[in-house]
């Protein structure tokens, strides 16, 4: 089995090469290119170039946030879950009023912090997903994301 690397808070965004490397530039260079070629040479299918070149810009960056958007949900359920099994009853109630932003940021603590992150979210503490991760001691990685 590989070895898995630890993660932090200062660690634990993910950055894919691929994706925001040379695949954001390539996209983003090939509506430059068209722009200037369109305006260097006119013309209705020059100009419809840049538009296809802005569409395949806006496809890519659309099925980007679907996706993070999946993510988030799967989150959620996963940590309504998971919360459930491991909170006493008294907050096990009260989940419902955890935003997905909070329990995004949940999904980090370990079990035995967990209770105690719960009540701080609740009381209104830790407002966010940024709060809640860097309250969180006990780092559990999450290495399986899109």
């Amino acid at each position: 089995m590989a070895e898995q690397r630890s993660q932090n808070y200062a660690s634990h965004r993910r950055y894919d090469f691929w994706w925001h490397g040379p695949g954001f530039m390539i996209v983003t260079f090939g509506i430059v290119a068209a722009a200037v070629h369109a305006w260097r040479h006119t013309g209705w299918y020059n100009w419809w170039m840049v538009v296809y070149a802005i569409g395949i810009f806006l496809a890519v960056f659309r099925a980007r946030t679907q996706t993070l958007t999946v993510q988030n949900r799967v989150i959620r359920l996963e940590m309504r879950t998971h919360l459930r099994e491991t909170l006493p009853p008294v907050l096990a109630a009260r989940l419902s009023e955890l935003t997905l932003s909070q329990l995004i940021g949940l999904r980090f603590a370990s079990n035995a912090e967990m209770p105690g992150l719960v009540e701080r979210c609740l009381s209104g503490e830790l407002a966010n997903s940024e709060a809640v991760k860097k309250a969180i001691r006990e780092w559990q990685p999450d290495f399986v994301r899109a």
